[in-house]
């Protein structure tokens, strides 16, 4: 196998050390380069109070220098809350919650001050406003809250109780409507005229209205009865349309343009058994089929023809070594070439260390590319591939995992340079060395929170209140400076970029409206509109990223109105080839593997200058800058721009790329890394597995009682309440069938004939294996979150450090990262079927109970079950309340006893708090389905 010594990994395992309570004390790792080198012990120290919070955490370089304070420092309240968190990158940011666990005060790094504001005690409690002040600065009101109330015309539009007008830092969404399944079917958007900012001041909602540009951007969707989007009408009319098979995975979709016939954009997709994408057919008649390794599931190739003349345009081959890195990457369409003596083979090598960085990278580039920074290199016109030549890249990274030094090497053409950064003493800050070459001034180049101040020398960086970029210099006038800017609305996400340019005796704006499936492009000069462009963004295109280019202005020259462009995209989404919609090359690119452009090739310069989406399938700003969505990426130094505002959920280095092994992760928003097989798997909507049964359950009638009952023990590994509903469904209509005693529905056999293509038994595995390959991050409304690795779980995960002040509420604590934590004492046996099986085994009642002193009083092993965030919730679903303060504390609860057993979970309240009791069915199921670890807490019975 390529570029793996076996001698390089021997004697280098993971160790965690664990104190007498379980808690992770050290990690230590062991780092090599190559076989024969020495091996660098490195461990990372963690400490924690009597309670077991976790106090602090430093890594192997810092703790080596005795007079830096740890990477992360964290301090709570009596009740567990967190109160302060203190880290050299990202600074200290405090937060107090009030009585009720909410929070209503933040203190931002760089000493803005949130304040957050909640209806009295007779309403609800829902989030008012929020105020934001800048040190030295006059308090204002970022955000306002609006909601609905019972009017008959909120309720015609399901809007009673919602919030309907939210005034955030990019202007005004309006909610307009919502389906009973609660997807949003109307939302309007209007943003702030240029010259103002946000303050929401004052109870006059019509002044806060005058602040707003007049342009309001609705747009509207359309769902069926389980949720499942159908059509998206994005602010100018443009209408996708999409279908769905029996699995609920995407097999269709089509694009209408305003005033235009109906186009298709997704002739058909084929799905493995796993979920997995086989074939796609595009519009544009070229199809992409993709192969797996058998023993691993891993993506082995990606190929993509032309049948109309047999034309291979892409065939990606990918070779992995045995845990998973991608070690080589060839594109079988191209043809080895021989330029000055050389022989230049279109494939990618990678070579890592112990540790899986990234050290050595070969490839091939453009003959006349050189050093590339910020700027963009221009393509070859015409193609011309027989000016490829080779590059080695090696690169250097420290103790604390940051890259320090690429060093490029083209023999050839004698391209070589090296590209060093300066590490502070004190953090993982860095910067090129361009800025400076002292590390004890590094930190003088990021404010407090983190965020970079210089992106060139004489090229600012000036960060908002949030601490989101919101302008970058690059050149500075007399009088007024070349920049670009943004706004972003309260989620974060960017709204709008505006290019500001000096030309000749008039300035020039390039303005970027971002919209739900649209983007809106103007470019203006002086006060004349020269280019009024709607880039419509086809966001369920299959693999490929499809964008169609509309202008309402003649379009520029060599290139055609209502462009469509297919963008097919490698292993970590970037963007390689680009088609057009008859399948012709519009332009062809590769990357270097942490970003930034190693050949770049196109049939024109006109159509080349409207690619945008290029590595990791991201937008690249003018400046340089990659857009993720929470954070912006230096590609030249494989660096992001700010501090990692997830924490440490990809380590202590906030600034550290995907663990430095760019090319088996990728990240998509900016907070953390992911394995690039999840890109293959099927596309869902909404993000929720709920969905995927629901689709099956829609098709009951075409299926008799045999058929159903092999469902039901087809989907048992959806667990949650994706099973529940599921199970509930098919259960009520086994039961009308035999009620009714209707003639049999069709068998199997006979449904092919009835355009049924797919059995019940052979959804029911669909929608198991997906269960398990389904990974929605960050979303509070997934059903079936993904489970986190024991083995890689984030710091704090289990340690208690929040918790609530209702004592009968169901879970009392939750670690940082929003986990829940049960207890339960059990015998011996069952603990030794909790180690063998990683599950809570069934007993007559399975009782867990939320507070550990509750526990303690059972004689046997007291086990601390740490569980996915909604567990509670999911089990409150199938809930019955057993006794009366549990129906007091839960009034709209089924009432009695009823199934609990085997169908749901039963609370009850004694010993002064609720517990849960599991029973033998659907509730211990669902509650095993989320156990993310447990650890014993003692064996003996309290004294």
């Amino acid at each position: 196998m390529k570029n793996i010594d076996p001698k390089l990994y021997q004697h280098t395992p993971s160790v965690s050390v664990y104190d007498n309570r379980g808690l992770t004390i050290r990690n230590i790792d062991f780092h090599r380069t190559f076989a024969e080198g020495n091996t660098d012990t490195r461990i990372t120290r963690h400490q924690y109070d009597t309670r077991g919070y976790l106090n602090y955490s430093i890594d192997p370089r810092l703790y080596d220098t005795n007079s830096v304070q740890p990477n992360f420092i964290w301090q709570y309240d009596l009740t567990g809350n967190l109160l302060r968190t203190e880290s050299v990158d990202a600074g200290c940011t405090v937060t107090l919650n009030d009585i009720e666990g909410r929070l209503v005060l933040t203190k931002l790094a760089a000493g803005v001050i949130q304040i957050r504001q909640y209806e009295d005690s007779s309403l609800p409690g829902r989030l008012l406003s929020i105020t934001e002040q800048i040190p030295e600065k006059a308090p204002r009101v970022t955000e306002r809250f609006i909601w609905a109330g019972n009017t008959p015309e909120e309720k015609n539009y399901n809007l009673a109780g919602q919030c309907v007008r939210h005034y955030d830092t990019a202007g005004l969404n309006q909610l307009r409507g919502l389906s009973l399944t609660k997807n949003i079917l109307s939302q309007s958007r209007q943003l702030l005229t240029d010259d103002q900012e946000t303050d929401w001041v004052g109870d006059n909602e019509t002044s806060w209205q005058a602040k707003l540009n007049n342009d309001t951007y609705t747009t509207q969707s359309t769902f069926d009865a389980t949720g499942t989007l159908l059509t998206q009408i994005d602010a100018k009319d443009n209408v996708q349309h999409l279908a769905y098979d029996i699995a609920g995975q995407l097999k269709n979709s089509w694009l209408t343009m305003k005033g235009q016939s109906e186009q298709i954009i997704i002739k058909s997709l084929t799905y493995s058994a796993a979920g997995q994408k086989l074939r796609e057919e595009h519009g544009n008649g070229v199809i992409t089929e993709y192969t797996y390794e058998p023993e691993t599931q891993r993506l082995i190739g990606i190929k993509t023809y032309r049948p109309s003349d047999s034309q291979v345009l892409q065939d990606l081959r990918y070779e992995y070594d045995p845990v998973g890195n991608v070690i080589s990457i060839r594109n079988d369409a191209e043809a080895t070439r021989f330029w000055h003596n050389q022989k230049v083979v279109p494939e990618n090598t990678y070579t890592y260390d112990s540790l899986y960085q990234l050290i050595r990278a070969t490839g091939r580039e453009m003959a006349n590319i050189g050093q590339q920074k910020h700027q963009f290199p221009s393509p070859a016109l015409p193609y011309d591939n027989n000016t490829y030549t080779n590059y080695l890249r090696t690169y250097t990274h420290d103790r604390s995992g940051n890259l320090t030094k690429i060093q490029h090497s083209s023999p050839a053409t004698q391209n070589n340079y090296t590209t060093n950064l300066t590490i502070s003493n004190n953090s993982n800050r860095a910067v090129l060395d361009s800025l400076t070459t002292d590390p004890a001034q590094v930190d003088a180049l990021f404010d407090t929170g983190g965020h970079q101040k210089l992106l060139m020398p004489g090229q600012n960086l000036s960060w908002n209140a949030r601490g989101e970029l919101q302008q970058v210099t690059s050149v500075n006038h007399e009088n007024i400076s070349d920049r670009e800017w943004y706004r972003y609305d309260s989620n974060g996400m960017r709204l709008l970029k505006v290019n500001e340019q000096q030309t000749g005796n008039s300035p020039q704006q390039q303005r970027v409206t971002y919209l739900p499936g649209l983007e809106l492009r103007t470019t203006q000069n002086g006060n004349a509109i020269t280019e009024n462009l709607h880039v419509i963004t086809v966001g369920t295109a299959g693999h490929a990223q499809v964008r169609v280019l509309h202008w309402e202005t003649p379009p520029p020259a060599d290139i055609s109105n209502n462009q469509l462009r297919y963008s097919f995209d490698n292993l970590i989404g970037s963007s390689q080839l680009e088609l057009d919609h008859e399948g012709q090359i519009i332009s062809q690119e590769e990357y270097y593997p942490f970003g930034g452009t190693a050949l770049w090739a196109a049939k024109n310069r006109t159509e080349a200058n409207y690619k945008t989406i290029r590595y990791s399938g991201k937008e690249r700003d003018a400046t340089g800058l990659y857009y993720y969505g929470f954070r912006y990426y230096q590609p030249w130094i494989g660096r992001w721009l700010s501090a990692d505002p997830a924490g440490t959920v990809d380590g202590l280095n906030l600034y550290q790329m995907v663990r430095n092994n760019p090319v088996t992760f990728i990240d998509t928003d900016g907070r953390m890394l992911e394995p690039t097989s999840s890109r293959t798997e099927t596309v869902q909507s909404p993000p929720s597995l709920v969905s995927l049964t629901r689709n099956v359950v829609a098709g009951f009638k075409h299926y008799n009682i045999e058929d159903i009952r092999q469902y039901l023990g087809g989907i048992r590994e959806l667990r949650g309440s994706a099973y529940a509903h599921a199970h509930s469904a098919a259960e009520k209509f086994i039961t009308n069938l035999e009620n009714s005693r209707k003639k049999k529905a069709p068998v199997e056999s006979e449904l092919a004939s009835k355009g049924y293509s797919q059995t019940l038994s052979q959804a029911a595995k669909v929608i198991g294996k997906t269960a398990d390959k389904y990974t929605p991050k960050f979303d509070e409304n997934a059903q079936n979150p993904d489970r986190i690795s024991l083995t890689k779980t984030p710091i704090g995960t289990g340690i208690p450090a929040k918790g609530t002040e209702n004592p009968l509420n169901p879970v009392l604590e939750f670690d940082a990262h929003g986990n829940e934590i049960f207890y339960r004492t059990m015998s011996e046996q069952h603990y030794e079927h909790l180690q063998q099986t990683g599950k809570l085994p069934p007993t007559t009642e399975t009782s867990i109970s939320p507070a550990l002193s509750y526990s303690l009083d059972y004689k046997g092993h007291t086990v601390q079950f740490i569980t996915k965030p909604g567990t509670f919730e999911q089990l409150k679903e199938i809930g019955i309340a057993a006794n009366k303060p549990a129906e007091v504390q839960f009034p709209h609860m089924l009432k009695g006893i009823g199934d609990w057993m085997q169908t749901n979970a039963r609370f009850k309240v004694e010993g002064g708090q609720m517990t849960t009791q599991l029973g033998q069915g659907m509730a211990i199921e669902t509650f095993n389905s989320n156990i993310i670890g447990y650890k014993l807490v003692r064996s003996e019975r309290k004294n």
